[in-house]
Order: structure tokens, then C-alpha cells, then sequence
């Protein structure tokens, strides 16, 4: 532990960070998953509705600096491919 006060307190803040991007990204990795899931399950409306759910988790994931842009650009373009493919 750091001896000094504003270092202590950094540490702290920097803890309580971490923990709640951890959640976040969670969030985003099962936002993520329920879209594949129901594209393997060929079902068309629950693939559209978890792929709006997971358009607007990685928008704010971008935002809030937890994902890098061309994260976020890569994985909606690769679940969008994915779920058009569903006849």
C-alpha cells in the first residue's frame, strides 16, 4: 500500500473503476452471446431484438472508454452479417 494520502486514495478510486467496468464489459460479452444464440437457434426476432440490445451496449461502451471504436465497429458489423443470414 502507498504511503502517501492522494496515492491511497487513487488506489481506491482506481479499485472501484475497475470493478464496475468489469461488470460492464460482462454485460457486453452476454449482450454479445445472446445474439449468436438466437442466430444458432434461427430465430429471427429474438436475433434482431439481442442485436439492438447489443448495438446500444457497445455505443456506450465506446463512449465510456471501456471498448476501442473499432471494437465496437467490428463485432456490430460481424452480428449484423450474422443475423441477416437467417432466412
Amino acid at each position: 500500500m502507498a504511503n502517501i494520502k492522494s496515492q491511497k486514495k487513487r488506489s481506491i478510486t482506481n479499485l472501484k473503476k475497475s470493478r464496475a467496468q468489469a461488470g460492464e464489459k460482462s454485460a457486453l460479452k452476454t449482450a454479445i452471446k445472446n445474439v449468436k444464440v438466437a442466430v444458432a437457434a434461427n430465430d429471427k426476432v429474438a436475433a434482431v431484438a439481442a442485436l439492438d440490445k447489443a448495438n446500444k451496449m457497445l455505443d456506450k461502451a465506446v463512449s465510456s472508454h471501456i471498448k476501442h471504436d473499432n471494437y465496437a465497429a467490428r463485432q456490430k458489423s460481424r452480428l449484423a452479417k450474422a443475423v441477416n443470414s437467417i432466412n
